[in-house]
């Protein structure tokens, strides 16, 4: 199998080694570089000076052009987000199999032109979403399914990290968070949370959001958002930050018969019933990199055709409307309907 990979930061690295993991040698992996910039970037998220290339194995090119005509059986779209499209298209046209990381973009310019040529071309396409595979929101979901709380009457979900922990090894004013003009912003760059949140109630039918760049930070993004997204018959209030210390991420769902929490940092869940009984589950010793192991075991199968994308281009789009949607709310200080 061949695979390119479009950018060599730290998620780009991380698949490489992954692939590595999975597939050993009998992966040949190329990247498309422009920047060249990273150095090699271990999997606690050290770095150390050093030629990416070198430390997995990889043939670099600085076109795209050249790249694709490589034929590789797969792209990883790893690069910025406002740089997917172009990257995505191209190599959709070209017939290879798909692996965009989040967001799908910055914009919705090119989205449906992708879908259809995913669709025409007959290619698979999975949008990376890595926390659909945790097995916290797996039960999450399937307590939902099962009505373990009675009618879902609201949710909150709360995610807070300072943006100078995210990347260590580089100056947090020149990574992809901090900056508009590549697709950073609380919102965009924290996508997972409004995709848990269309994964589980829908496509609202309203989005309102406050916030905006609130703190001291260097950059020109939002780093706080709340976000209220009127659901059929459920209200979900989201809360964004780039500045917490420690961090944190925070499901609770309230329903008529008891509320569940689902706790990303304390590895647990927590079903608590009407009587005062409480039920937990533990995920510790869950490995954050088994996420993305996870995900790319399920990309294989897809483009082996032994299974189809948890979330393919028609569902990241959605997601991805719903993230501008916030912003434009941000923007104007109005509700947007969808």
């Amino acid at each position: 199998m061949k695979v390119l990979i479009a950018g060599l930061g730290s998620i780009g690295q991380r698949h490489a080694r992954n692939l590595r993991t999975l597939l050993g040698d009998q992966v040949e992996l190329l990247a498309f570089r422009v920047r060249r910039e990273s150095p090699v970037i271990a999997l606690d998220l050290s770095a150390k000076a050093g030629d990416p290339e070198a430390e997995y194995g990889i043939r670099s090119f600085d076109d795209l052009g050249d790249a694709l005509g490589e034929e590789p059986d797969a792209v990883f779209v790893t690069n910025p987000a406002a740089m997917h499209m172009p990257v995505a298209l191209a190599a959709a046209r070209a017939g290879c199999h798909l692996f965009v990381e989040k967001p799908l973009s910055h914009s919705d310019e090119g989205v449906e032109e992708l879908a259809r040529t995913v669709e025409e071309r007959g290619v698979v396409c999975l949008i990376g979403y890595q926390l659909r595979f945790h097995p916290g929101f797996r039960l999450l979901a399937k307590l939902l399914e099962e009505r373990a709380v009675g009618t879902v009457l609201a949710a909150h979900f709360d995610f807070g990290e300072h943006l100078a922990g995210w990347h260590p090894w580089e100056d947090y004013r020149q990574g992809t968070g901090a900056r508009a003009d590549l697709g950073g912003g609380v919102v965009l760059a924290q996508i997972h949370d409004l995709d848990l949140a269309y994964a589980l109630f829908g496509v609202p039918l309203r989005v309102f959001a406050a916030g905006g760049k609130r703190s001291g930070l260097e950059l020109d993004v939002e780093d706080t958002a709340d976000i209220l997204l009127d659901c059929e018959g459920v209200s979900v209030h989201l809360h964004q930050d780039l500045l917490q210390r420690p961090a944190t991420r925070l499901y609770q769902v309230i329903g008529e018969d008891g509320k569940i929490v689902w706790d990303y940092y304390a590895q647990s869940l927590a079903l608590f019933r009407p009587d005062g009984t409480v039920e937990t589950t533990s995920f510790d010793g869950f490995a954050r990199n088994q996420l993305f192991l996870d995900e790319l075991t399920h990309f294989l199968a897809c483009m082996e055709g032994g299974e189809r994308p948890l979330v393919g281009v028609r569902e990241a789009a959605d997601s991805l409307r719903i993230a501008l949607a916030a912003r434009s709310s941000l923007e104007s200080g109005e509700s947007v309907a969808l």
